[in-house]
């Protein structure tokens, strides 16, 4: 039984995520902007705490005594390009004051890179209406990249995209950039928690689609 903070928890995949940790027997803190939106979070094994995930003191204050993190954070109202680097220099720094080793980041699948190396989102025919966000998610992974930190992090995203309706068939499959393949937002947590409860993968990022 561990204590794991998983921010950005009122989105599909921050709920899953909550749903499964809680199913293996976790105490899971799940942290939003506005908790009295997500009350139905609170329950067994669960505390809802408002927090800014871009703001290393909130981090470290609500991380402390947590055993590993996830993030699933998104705000549409910031500019992605600031966003998404400020969460990884948030996390970095305050995970490590909080004493939190493990960091499991949802991200995707545009920013895994294809046989060759590129980027799925420099690939011939990418929509380019999508391209600022991705580019904003990749910065923030570079920031992972290049920190010497002992953040012991990983990138999880889906392999194609998430099947939003789709039921969850309890497996999963670590697999290459393939836009055709999907994963229920279940499945995603599994592959999510696995990589808490025993991780195989370590500061990279990785594609996982429904098996």
């Amino acid at each position: 039984m561990s204590k794991i903070i998983v921010f950005g928890a009122g989105g599909r995949s921050g709920r899953a995520a909550v749903g499964e940790a809680v199913h293996r027997g976790h105490h899971v803190t799940a942290v939003v902007r506005n908790p009295a939106k997500y009350q139905d979070l609170e329950g067994a094994g669960v505390r809802v705490l408002a927090g800014d995930v871009t703001d290393s003191d909130a981090v470290a204050r609500l991380a402390a005594g947590h055993d590993a993190a996830i993030t699933a954070a998104y705000d549409p109202g910031a500019q992605p390009d600031v966003f998404f680097p400020a969460v990884a220099r948030a996390l970095l720094d305050g995970l490590a004051r909080a004493g939190v080793g493990r960091l499991v980041v949802v991200g995707l699948a545009a920013t895994l890179e294809t046989g060759d190396g590129t980027p799925l989102m420099d690939t011939p025919g990418f929509p380019q209406e999508y391209r600022p966000l991705c580019l904003a998610q990749a910065t923030g992974t570079s920031v992972l990249r290049a920190s010497v930190a002992a953040l012991d992090w990983l990138v999880v995203s889906p392999a194609g995209d998430f099947d939003h309706a789709g039921a969850s068939s309890s497996r999963y499959s670590v697999a290459g950039v393939n836009m055709a393949s999907r994963i229920s937002h279940s499945d995603f947590a599994l592959a999510l928690l696995d990589e808490i409860d025993a991780p195989r993968h370590h500061r990279t990022h990785i594609g996982v689609e429904g098996a």
